[in-house]
């Protein structure tokens, strides 16, 4: 493999560090150059670092036709551009040389030339035009790949490479004491440190105040400043100011970045807006505690409580209780900076960026090698993008066994939110009555799934049950294969309804697969007979709960201890709620004084468990908190991963825990919830109408003395299979 890397070649900071880093180490296994634009350190130090550099630096005619005859002599594979120029003379070769084109954003090129106004108008635009002209885009940081998933940039060409560092390659010139005392800091006292630009966008002038107002509880705080930039000398006045200005020392430019980071206690970043930045791993090479403001990448690194400690940008007061902890408890830094060192080594390594980004030159071929303009990919439909973490698990579920099939197949989506869908998701997503949309979609694809979720039904409304089977119809008529993947099915009451299921379904599905024998009985008595059906499991049961460190993080954020015992709760509004939430109340204090057990309430769906939950808190004696929103299906399965049981009325509380082998006791508002805990072995539920306390705590007691349901796991996800093979077999895979 072949890549020829273009660069300006004036680049400094971080961008400057990741592009020698990376080459450094792509050069072991590829045949790589990098060109640069201009002659200088940057090219320099690169091929003093041993990477094959050429510097194309005539005019712009001039140095368009030296590449491209490299190109054509060469005989490169990829083309992979670092900022604005670069990025220009990419779009422009592979128009001409119809070569595969990727860029690395290394940082939001819409504040690139922030207080540069004529740079901002001429560069700036240049590059946002040149940006929508190529194939892939890299970047360093899950905040940057949803930023440019949000602006319309493609999500499934958009790859995501950590910055990296040898861990072991440290070699500080100047022991703590001795660094520290060149700047005329006692090493007995405890020092915060940023290595920055001074520029607005690092928000360096919060640090210093919040700096000033930890200082007045800690008197033995230092702040020492290293870098330099257009706001140097606005920030030596702000410190002056601050009534702490003797504490505070600018060091300027540092090369010598291994002294500076031994030498601090606290390494902190306040930016406004990063990539990821390499001050985080730098810092985390050294085992620095680490304080740093909420924005892009960071928290892919530092997990709030666990690895470090993050507050919201601009937040000075939160900042400076922060610094204030961590001045006076030395334990905790050495904790924070200990577990921050052994996450950046398992994630952020010289060997896992390297791999990471061959993976991807491989994944670049491979997508240009398939052939364009023949049918290719699936269109999903289902209930998606209403703010139901439950919905969305199955959508995210779906996606992950398709690709499991095809690691690249083209992925439309149809969601009442498709940005939301587009971020969480990375595939392409249009909304549910975008009709244009949805059928530019079908025509393209090879495969149309409706699902999973309860679709064909006619409870919620016959409109819904009109739109699923419309949909169905429509994919029919544009030529897809279709199938309903994992659905439920029922009750559909009208004799309309039923009518126009049984028609379509039999006429326009080639396969369906179903996530509970009811379901079965019901397509049976409405007489679907033509396409076969398979009884197999919801496919949300097949999602891996988040990283430990990722849920240790959401409960020490959410104020809730990581290790006590605990009992769930997953409650929703439904006709007749309020009569029984008393009961839920006593069951949780019952849970409390019985079996030691605090009340956790998790949201399924973030717009409308919030209340109920809130209800039932109100009416307990004992200890119990709101797990509102978690944020993905990923961290509610973590979560609920660490309960002794569950009592829940939603379906998909109950199928994420079952995945996890949690006790489970369900309160049924639907027959899909009784059919559901049924199917696997469950007896502990009840209509909602007939809970009472006697049954909620007898419930208790059982769940805590059968402990794990590890048993019917094994064959849940057994049947989970069934989904993916008949995807496979309608893919012809």
């Amino acid at each position: 493999m072949k890549v020829v890397h273009l660069i300006s070649g004036g680049d400094v900071g971080g961008a400057k560090t990741h592009v020698h880093t990376l080459l450094r180490e792509l050069g072991k296994e590829l045949d790589v150059l990098l060109v640069c634009f201009t002659a200088g350190e940057f090219s320099a130090q690169a091929q003093a670092l041993g990477i094959n550099v050429a510097v194309f630096d005539g005019g712009f005619f001039d140095t368009f036709r030296r590449l491209g005859a490299l190109i054509e002599r060469e005989g490169y594979d990829i083309v992979h551009c670092h900022g604005s120029k670069a990025n220009m003379f990419g779009a422009l070769l592979r128009r001409k040389y119809r070569l595969p084109v990727c860029t690395t954003m290394h940082s939001d090129y819409k504040l690139d030339y922030l207080g540069r106004p004529a740079k901002r108008l001429t560069y700036g635009t240049i590059n946002s035009v040149a940006l929508r002209k190529l194939d892939y885009y890299i970047c360093v940081s899950e905040h940057m790949a949803r930023l440019l998933t949000d602006r319309g940039f493609p999500p499934q060409n958009i790859f995501l490479v950590c910055n990296g560092l040898d861990y072991n390659d440290v070699h500080p010139l100047k022991a703590r004491g001795e660094f520290l005392r060149t700047y005329g800091i006692d090493p007995d006292c405890t020092v915060i440190g940023i290595a920055a630009r001074l520029s607005p966008i690092k928000d360096i002038g919060t640090l210093i105040a919040a700096f000033a107002k930890a200082a007045d509880d800690h008197p033995s705080l230092r702040l020492l400043i290293a870098g330099d930039g257009e706001e140097r000398r606005a920030l030596e006045k702000a410190a002056a100011s601050s009534g702490h200005g003797d504490k505070i020392v600018f060091a300027g430019w540092l090369d010598d970045t291994d002294s500076f980071y031994n030498a601090i206690d606290i390494n902190a970043l306040t930016s406004l807006s990063e990539g990821f930045p390499y001050s985080i791993v730098e810092g985390a090479r050294m085992g620095c505690a680490t304080v740093a403001s909420d924005v892009g990448g960071i928290s892919m690194l530092i997990k709030n409580g666990v690895t470090g400690r993050l507050f919201r940008p601009g937040d000075k007061d939160r900042l400076a209780c922060l610094l204030g902890e961590l001045a006076g408890d030395k334990a905790m830094r050495v904790r924070l900076g200990s577990a921050l060192r052994e996450a950046g080594m398992r994630s952020f390594s010289l060997d896992t960026m390297k791999r990471t980004q061959i993976s991807i030159y491989e994944t670049i071929l491979r997508r240009s090698a398939r052939k364009a303009g023949k049918r290719d990919g699936v269109t999903i439909c289902g209930a998606y993008g209403q703010g139901n973490s439950g919905d969305d698990s199955i959508l995210e579920a779906v996606i992950a066994q398709l690709r499991s099939i095809d690691c690249d197949i083209p992925l439309y989506i149809l969601s009442k939110d498709p940005k939301d869908t587009r971020r969480r998701c990375k595939a392409n997503s249009v909304h549910s009555f975008n009709i244009i949309g949805f059928l530019r979609a079908m025509l393209r694809s090879k495969l149309y799934i409706s699902g999973g979720g309860t679709l064909i039904q006619d409870v919620t409304s016959v409109r819904s049950l009109v739109y699923y089977l419309a949909n169905i119809r429509l994919a029919r008529l544009c030529g897809c294969r279709v199938m309903m993947y994992g659905c439920g099915v029922g009750p559909v009451t009208s004799p309309f309804g039923r009518r126009l299921a049984k028609s379509i379904l039999n006429r326009c599905v080639d396969r369906i697969t179903l996530r509970d024998p009811q379901s079965a009985l019901e397509l049976k008595s409405m007489g679907v007979t033509r396409p076969p059906v398979e009884v197999a499991v919801d496919p949300a049961l097949s999602l891996a709960p988040a990283p430990r460190e990722d849920v240790d993080s959401a409960f020490i954020t959410a104020g809730i201890p990581t290790d006590e015992p605990f009992i769930a709760f997953a409650l929703r509004p439904w006709p007749g709620f309020e009569e029984k939430a008393d009961c839920f109340a006593r069951a949780a204090d019952y849970a409390y004084n019985v079996h030691g057990l605090k009340s956790v309430f998790i949201t399924i769906d973030k717009n409308r468990d919030t209340e109920p939950s809130l209800l039932v808190l109100s009416r307990m004696s004992s200890p119990g908190r709101l797990f509102s929103d978690p944020g993905n299906p990923a961290l509610t399965i973590g979560i609920l991963a660490r309960m002794k049981m569950l009592i829940s009325m939603r379906l998909h509380a109950l199928i994420f825990a079952a995945g996890q082998g949690i006790p489970l006791v369900g309160a049924v508002y639907d027959p899909k919830v009784s059919s559901f805990l049924d199917y696997i072995g469950i007896d502990l539920h009840v209509p909602l109408e007939k809970i009472t306390d006697e049954f909620l705590q007898n419930a208790v007691d059982v769940c805590i003395m059968r402990g794990s349901g590890s048993n019917y796991v094994k064959a849940l996800v057994e049947l989970e299979k069934i989904n993916t093979d008949a995807a496979r077999a309608l893919l012809g895979m």
